[in-house]
């Protein structure tokens, strides 16, 4: 596939999403077809959600520069608390997958998880 502009343009998300570019040809039923003027010029195919869960791990293991399950609990709860935000335990063994990575119990991260909303609720009444 040639460096069209929309290509390079999409290119860092697409990655970032753990997703496939395509040849528009090579486009099948979900996958998302991205025309430019009015000409095809590539296709996404998404991933599955559990392969997004395990890019989105393997990306904070990057960024953090370490192993997630070297993090001290503070780092932890930090990535327990993205991970929520972005959907991460809608996932079907969403917690046990997150805990694996984390070198915890299903039940820390449940503790993590209750922790944030306890916070929230927290700002909430204080009008935060």
């Amino acid at each position: 596939m040639s460096e069209h502009p929309l290509v390079a343009a999409v290119k860092p998300l697409v990655d970032a999403m753990g997703a496939e570019l395509l040849g528009p040809a090579q486009a099948e039923g979900d996958d998302v077809v991205l025309s430019w003027e009015g000409e095809d010029v590539l296709a996404v195919r998404l991933p599955q959600l559990s392969d997004s869960l395990d890019h989105i791990l393997a990306a904070m293991e990057r960024r953090h520069g370490m192993p997630l399950a070297e993090l001290d609990r503070k780092a932890k709860q930090e990535v327990v608390r993205i991970l929520e935000a972005r959907g991460a335990f809608s996932v079907r063994h969403g917690v046990e997958t997150v805990a694996g990575a984390l070198g915890v119990s299903r039940f820390t991260v449940y503790n993590y998880l209750n922790r944030e909303t306890a916070l929230n609720r927290e700002k909430a009444t204080k009008g935060e």
